[in-house]
C-alpha cells in the first residue's frame, strides 16, 4: 500500500516507518526535519512540511491509500496541534478519494480516562496530560464524524521494555485497566491494523495489564 505516515520522525513514527516499510509498503513522511529519520530516509518518499502546512498536508496526501497519524505534541501541555491537523487531514482525505484512517491517540482519550492505572490516572494525567487529551478528544470526534476507514488505537502509557504478559486491545473499557505499553508493541499493531483492518470504525484500547 502507498501510505502517509505522519509524526514519523518520533518514537512511534520511526517504528511504524521500518515496520511498514520492511513489509514492502511505499511510505510517504510527512516531515519538518526528515534528516532524523537517519538510515530510513533512503526508504521512504520525503515529504518535507509542517503538518499545519495545508498546502504540505496536501500535497503528502495525495495518491495515497491510507494514513497511519503518530503526531506527538512534545512537551507542551496545552495544544490544537491534533484538532487542527485532523481537520485538515480529513478534509484532503475526502477530496482525494483517501479511505483508510489509523490515529494514534492515547490512554485519557474518550471513555478511556480513568483507566492507565493510580500512578497515570491520578498523578500524570490531571499534571502533565490532561491539556493535551482534551485536544485529542477534538480529534478523536472530528475523526468519528468522517467518513473514512477510521481506527483510532489508544496505547497504555509507554514504557522502555516489553512487558511479560500478553499484549490486550480492547474496545470496551468496562473493567479494564491497562498500565504500560512499548513503542514497538504500538507501531507493530499500527501496521497489523492497516494491513488486517481489524477494527474499522472503532476505537481499540491497548497495552498490558502489569
Amino acid at each position: 500500500m502507498r501510505v502517509l505516515v505522519l509524526g514519523a520522525t518520533g518514537g512511534v513514527g520511526r517504528l511504524v516507518v521500518e515496520g511498514a516499510t520492511n513489509r514492502q509498503h511505499e511510505i510517504t513522511v510527512l516531515a519538518r526535519s526528515p534528516q532524523k529519520l537517519a538510515e530510513l530516509a533512503t526508504r521512504v518518499r520525503i515529504a518535507q512540511g509542517d503538518a499545519l502546512d495545508p498546502t504540505a498536508v496536501a500535497n503528502a496526501v495525495a495518491g495515497q491509500d491510507g494514513v497511519i497519524s503518530v503526531l506527538g505534541a512534545g512537551n507542551v501541555r496545552h495544544t490544537t496541534l491534533f484538532s487542527e491537523t485532523t481537520r485538515m487531514l480529513l478534509a484532503d482525505m475526502e477530496r482525494f478519494s483517501v479511505r483508510r484512517l489509523i490515529c494514534m491517540t492515547g490512554v485519557g482519550a474518550g471513555e478511556t480516562k480513568g483507566h492507565g492505572g493510580f500512578v497515570y490516572d491520578h498523578i500524570l494525567f490531571p499534571l502533565f496530560t490532561k491539556g493535551i487529551y482534551e485536544d485529542k478528544d477534538r480529534q478523536e470526534a472530528l475523526i468519528r464524524q468522517s467518513r473514512t476507514d477510521w481506527t483510532i488505537v489508544r496505547p497504555a502509557a509507554f514504557r522502555r521494555s516489553r512487558s511479560a504478559g500478553p499484549l490486550r486491545a480492547v474496545t470496551s473499557v468496562d473493567g479494564v485497566t491497562l498500565r504500560r505499553i512499548s513503542r514497538l508493541e504500538v507501531a507493530t499493531f499500527l501496521v497489523d491494523e492497516l494491513e488486517q483492518n481489524r477494527y474499522v470504525r472503532e476505537a481499540v484500547f491497548i497495552g498490558h495489564e502489569q
